[in-house]
């Protein structure tokens, strides 16, 4: 089944294009908040098509959220699988920048259950 797209590929691929190179100029905290706001939007929209299910949820707020990776699912609750980080963070491991290892190492990950793992789906780009 797949995913209801709330944020305009395009548009979403071009603010993710642009954090990229703004980060490459070191500019990255010049970003006005609506476009790093379009492009976590879109690369969770990303990675929820790219890996469908609902056992891990990725948190990146106050930005979004999404589930993803096919196992189990929750229904209430606090979901068993929760991967929570900053949109920096998120930004970075999803262009690439820094690996999946890397960025738990920072500490700025936080990553609780068996599935909470997102090695194998990033990069997006």
């Amino acid at each position: 089944m797949a995913i209801k797209r709330r944020i305009d590929p395009a548009e979403g691929r071009a603010a993710l294009q642009r954090w990229i190179t703004e980060s490459d100029e070191g500019g990255e905290t010049a970003l006005p908040r609506p476009l790093i706001a379009m492009a976590v939007r879109y690369s969770l929209e990303e990675l929820a098509s790219r890996a469908e299910g609902n056992s891990v949820e990725v948190r990146v707020p106050p930005f979004g959220v999404t589930q993803c990776i096919p196992g189990p699912r929750h229904t209430r609750g606090t979901p068993p699988n929760v991967i929570e980080l900053p949109a920096d963070m998120w930004l970075a491991l999803v262009s690439g920048r820094i690996s999946w290892e890397a960025a738990l190492a920072t500490g700025k990950v936080s990553a609780s259950g068996l599935r909470a793992d997102l090695a194998a789906e990033l990069p997006l780009v």
